[in-house]
Protein backbone atom coordinates (compact mmCIF):
# COMPACT_ATOMS: atom_id res chain seq x y z
CA UNK A 1 0.00 0.00 0.00
CA UNK A 2 2.69 2.36 0.62
CA UNK A 3 4.26 4.39 -1.76
CA UNK A 4 7.48 5.19 0.18
CA UNK A 5 10.15 2.31 -0.36
CA UNK A 6 13.52 1.36 1.28
CA UNK A 7 15.45 3.11 -0.93
CA UNK A 8 13.51 6.88 -0.05
CA UNK A 9 14.02 5.85 3.42
CA UNK A 10 17.40 5.29 3.12
CA UNK A 11 17.86 8.58 1.63
CA UNK A 12 16.22 10.35 4.24
CA UNK A 13 18.24 9.06 7.11
CA UNK A 14 15.18 7.28 8.27
CA UNK A 15 17.85 4.10 9.24
CA UNK A 16 19.88 5.44 11.77
CA UNK A 17 19.58 5.28 15.18
CA UNK A 18 20.88 6.68 18.20
CA UNK A 19 24.02 5.76 19.83
CA UNK A 20 23.97 1.83 21.08
CA UNK A 21 24.35 3.18 24.83
CA UNK A 22 20.86 4.86 24.52
CA UNK A 23 18.83 2.51 22.91
CA UNK A 24 16.25 0.73 24.44
CA UNK A 25 16.09 -2.81 24.41
CA UNK A 26 12.44 -3.66 23.10
CA UNK A 27 13.39 -1.50 19.42
CA UNK A 28 16.14 -5.20 19.22
CA UNK A 29 12.82 -6.63 16.77
CA UNK A 30 13.73 -2.87 14.17
CA UNK A 31 17.27 -3.34 14.50
CA UNK A 32 19.21 -4.39 11.71
CA UNK A 33 22.81 -4.06 12.94
CA UNK A 34 25.41 -1.41 14.73
CA UNK A 35 27.77 0.81 12.76
CA UNK A 36 30.01 3.65 14.48
CA UNK A 37 28.97 2.88 18.07
CA UNK A 38 25.41 3.52 16.81
CA UNK A 39 22.36 1.22 15.57
CA UNK A 40 20.76 1.14 12.48
CA UNK A 41 17.10 0.61 12.03
CA UNK A 42 16.31 -2.25 9.46
CA UNK A 43 14.30 -0.20 7.11
CA UNK A 44 12.48 -3.58 5.61
CA UNK A 45 10.50 -3.76 8.84
CA UNK A 46 9.98 0.26 8.91
CA UNK A 47 8.37 -0.64 5.19
CA UNK A 48 6.42 -3.20 7.14
CA UNK A 49 5.33 -1.32 9.65
CA UNK A 50 4.71 1.55 7.36
CA UNK A 51 1.59 0.01 5.52
CA UNK A 52 -0.22 -1.37 7.80
CA UNK A 53 -0.18 2.09 9.60
CA UNK A 54 -1.18 3.56 6.90
CA UNK A 55 -3.72 0.95 6.12
CA UNK A 56 -5.08 1.60 9.29
CA UNK A 57 -5.37 5.29 8.78
CA UNK A 58 -7.22 5.03 5.30
CA UNK A 59 -9.71 2.80 6.60
CA UNK A 60 -10.37 5.39 10.16
CA UNK A 61 -10.61 8.71 7.69
CA UNK A 62 -12.73 6.62 5.48
CA UNK A 63 -15.15 5.62 8.44
CA UNK A 64 -15.35 9.73 8.54
CA UNK A 65 -12.89 9.60 12.09
CA UNK A 66 -10.30 12.49 12.33
CA UNK A 67 -6.46 11.95 12.67
CA UNK A 68 -4.73 14.03 14.98
CA UNK A 69 -1.49 15.11 14.03
CA UNK A 70 0.99 16.09 16.46
CA UNK A 71 4.89 17.48 15.97
CA UNK A 72 5.90 19.78 18.53
CA UNK A 73 9.42 19.56 18.64
CA UNK A 74 11.01 22.58 16.06
CA UNK A 75 12.00 20.81 12.97
CA UNK A 76 8.67 19.02 12.82
CA UNK A 77 6.05 22.00 12.97
CA UNK A 78 5.71 23.29 9.74
CA UNK A 79 5.84 19.23 8.50
CA UNK A 80 2.65 18.81 10.60
CA UNK A 81 1.07 21.91 9.82
CA UNK A 82 1.81 21.35 6.38
CA UNK A 83 0.86 18.06 5.92
CA UNK A 84 -2.57 18.28 8.16
CA UNK A 85 -3.71 21.34 7.17
CA UNK A 86 -3.44 19.70 3.50
CA UNK A 87 -5.43 16.71 5.03
CA UNK A 88 -7.91 18.53 5.99
CA UNK A 89 -7.16 17.47 9.92
CA UNK A 90 -6.91 18.75 13.03
CA UNK A 91 -2.93 18.85 14.32
CA UNK A 92 -0.85 20.28 17.27
CA UNK A 93 2.55 21.79 16.48
CA UNK A 94 3.35 23.98 18.97
CA UNK A 95 2.49 23.14 22.51
CA UNK A 96 0.53 20.36 23.81
CA UNK A 97 -1.79 21.30 26.83
CA UNK A 98 -2.12 18.74 29.49
CA UNK A 99 -5.81 17.64 29.14
CA UNK A 100 -6.18 18.12 25.43
CA UNK A 101 -8.08 14.93 25.12
CA UNK A 102 -8.49 13.93 28.46
CA UNK A 103 -10.23 16.97 29.04
CA UNK A 104 -11.93 17.72 26.32
CA UNK A 105 -14.49 19.74 27.64
CA UNK A 106 -12.58 22.18 28.99
CA UNK A 107 -10.09 22.68 26.03
CA UNK A 108 -13.29 23.01 23.51
CA UNK A 109 -14.59 25.87 25.79
CA UNK A 110 -11.45 27.40 25.14
CA UNK A 111 -12.08 26.78 21.51
CA UNK A 112 -15.50 27.89 21.13
CA UNK A 113 -14.02 31.04 22.75
CA UNK A 114 -11.79 31.47 19.86
CA UNK A 115 -13.83 30.77 17.21
CA UNK A 116 -16.65 33.74 19.22
CA UNK A 117 -13.79 35.93 19.49
CA UNK A 118 -13.01 35.80 15.75
CA UNK A 119 -16.55 35.88 14.36
CA UNK A 120 -16.95 39.32 16.64
CA UNK A 121 -13.29 40.30 15.13
CA UNK A 122 -14.27 39.62 11.73
CA UNK A 123 -17.80 41.34 11.78
CA UNK A 124 -16.52 44.30 13.20
CA UNK A 125 -18.54 44.30 16.28
CA UNK A 126 -15.53 44.41 18.84
CA UNK A 127 -13.71 47.51 16.49
CA UNK A 128 -17.52 49.02 16.63
CA UNK A 129 -18.11 48.39 20.55
CA UNK A 130 -14.26 48.86 21.67
CA UNK A 131 -11.61 51.73 21.66
CA UNK A 132 -8.58 50.90 19.41
CA UNK A 133 -6.83 49.64 22.31
CA UNK A 134 -9.25 47.53 23.67
CA UNK A 135 -9.29 46.22 20.15
CA UNK A 136 -5.56 45.53 20.32
CA UNK A 137 -5.70 43.28 23.99
CA UNK A 138 -8.62 41.44 22.09
CA UNK A 139 -6.15 40.47 18.63
CA UNK A 140 -3.45 39.65 21.02
CA UNK A 141 -5.60 37.14 22.75
CA UNK A 142 -7.11 35.73 19.32
CA UNK A 143 -3.28 35.11 18.43
CA UNK A 144 -2.45 33.97 21.86
CA UNK A 145 -5.35 31.42 21.84
CA UNK A 146 -4.45 30.63 17.76
CA UNK A 147 -0.87 29.69 18.68
CA UNK A 148 -1.63 26.86 20.79
CA UNK A 149 -5.46 25.99 19.86
CA UNK A 150 -5.47 27.24 16.20
CA UNK A 151 -4.61 23.50 14.95
CA UNK A 152 -7.65 21.79 16.85
CA UNK A 153 -10.44 24.38 15.54
CA UNK A 154 -12.03 21.45 13.59
CA UNK A 155 -11.61 18.89 16.22
CA UNK A 156 -15.09 18.07 15.94
CA UNK A 157 -14.94 15.27 18.46
CA UNK A 158 -12.17 12.75 19.74
CA UNK A 159 -9.69 11.77 17.31
CA UNK A 160 -10.00 8.02 15.38
CA UNK A 161 -6.27 8.60 15.88
CA UNK A 162 -3.23 10.35 16.94
CA UNK A 163 0.02 10.05 15.15
CA UNK A 164 2.92 11.69 16.72
CA UNK A 165 6.30 12.86 14.91
CA UNK A 166 8.31 12.13 18.13
CA UNK A 167 7.07 10.07 21.14
CA UNK A 168 9.70 11.70 23.96
CA UNK A 169 9.02 15.20 22.77
CA UNK A 170 5.15 14.43 23.13
CA UNK A 171 4.98 11.74 25.53
CA UNK A 172 1.74 13.32 27.33
CA UNK A 173 -0.51 13.12 23.63
CA UNK A 174 0.42 9.13 23.68
CA UNK A 175 -0.47 8.62 27.28
CA UNK A 176 -3.69 10.83 26.99
CA UNK A 177 -4.64 9.11 23.38
CA UNK A 178 -3.84 6.06 25.61
CA UNK A 179 -5.94 6.26 28.27
CA UNK A 180 -8.71 6.80 26.38
CA UNK A 181 -8.03 3.74 23.97
CA UNK A 182 -7.45 6.05 21.21
CA UNK A 183 -5.02 4.40 18.58
CA UNK A 184 -1.46 5.79 18.14
CA UNK A 185 0.53 5.94 15.00
CA UNK A 186 3.98 7.29 15.52
CA UNK A 187 7.83 7.08 14.46
CA UNK A 188 9.79 5.26 16.78
CA UNK A 189 13.64 5.48 17.10
CA UNK A 190 16.43 3.31 18.18
CA UNK A 191 16.26 5.00 22.12
CA UNK A 192 11.88 4.78 22.67
CA UNK A 193 10.10 1.84 23.66
CA UNK A 194 7.86 0.86 20.97
CA UNK A 195 5.28 -1.00 22.43
CA UNK A 196 3.23 2.15 23.56
CA UNK A 197 2.30 2.91 20.26
CA UNK A 198 -0.40 0.89 18.98
CA UNK A 199 1.03 1.03 15.06
CA UNK A 200 4.94 2.35 15.45
CA UNK A 201 7.14 3.15 12.59
CA UNK A 202 10.57 2.30 12.89
CA UNK A 203 13.03 4.92 11.75
CA UNK A 204 14.91 8.60 12.45
CA UNK A 205 12.97 10.96 14.18
CA UNK A 206 15.54 13.77 14.44
CA UNK A 207 15.94 14.03 10.99
CA UNK A 208 13.78 16.49 9.06
CA UNK A 209 13.92 14.47 5.58
CA UNK A 210 12.39 11.15 8.02
CA UNK A 211 10.02 12.90 9.76
CA UNK A 212 8.60 14.36 6.36
CA UNK A 213 8.61 11.42 4.34
CA UNK A 214 7.07 9.25 6.63
CA UNK A 215 4.43 12.22 7.73
CA UNK A 216 3.60 12.89 4.24
CA UNK A 217 2.78 9.57 3.33
CA UNK A 218 0.41 9.54 6.37
CA UNK A 219 -1.23 12.32 5.41
CA UNK A 220 -1.89 11.22 2.12
CA UNK A 221 -3.43 7.76 3.55
CA UNK A 222 -5.70 10.39 5.61
CA UNK A 223 -6.70 12.56 2.36
CA UNK A 224 -7.10 9.05 0.43
CA UNK A 225 -9.67 8.01 3.11
CA UNK A 226 -11.44 11.37 3.58
CA UNK A 227 -11.92 11.32 -0.14
CA UNK A 228 -13.39 7.70 -0.07
CA UNK A 229 -15.87 9.32 2.71
CA UNK A 230 -17.16 11.98 -0.06
CA UNK A 231 -17.58 9.63 -3.30
CA UNK A 232 -19.25 7.43 -1.04
CA UNK A 233 -22.79 6.73 -3.08
CA UNK A 234 -26.09 7.99 -0.49
CA UNK A 235 -27.93 4.59 -0.25
CA UNK A 236 -31.11 4.34 -2.02
CA UNK A 237 -34.40 3.21 -0.34
CA UNK A 238 -36.48 0.99 -2.48
CA UNK A 239 -39.77 2.05 -3.16
CA UNK A 240 -42.37 -0.44 -2.50
CA UNK A 241 -45.32 -1.51 -4.21
CA UNK A 242 -48.47 -1.61 -2.07
CA UNK A 243 -51.21 -4.50 -3.86
CA UNK A 244 -54.48 -3.11 -4.49
CA UNK A 245 -56.64 -5.01 -3.36
CA UNK A 246 -59.58 -6.19 -5.37
CA UNK A 247 -63.05 -6.91 -4.03
CA UNK A 248 -64.59 -10.01 -4.98
CA UNK A 249 -67.51 -10.03 -6.70
CA UNK A 250 -70.62 -11.70 -4.70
Amino acid sequence: MSKVDIKQLFEAGSHFGHKTSRWHPKMAPYIHSKRGGSHIIDLTKTVENLDIALGFIETAAAKGKQVLFVGTKSQARPIIEEVAKDAKMPYVNMRWLGGMLTNHKTINERVKHLKKLEERMDSGELANRYGKLEVQRFQEEIDSLNIVLGGIKNLNSMPGAVFVADIQVDSLAIKEATKLGIPTVALVDSNVDPTVITYPIPANDDAIKSVKLITEAVGEAAKKGGLAVKKAPVAKTEEKTVPVKTEEKK
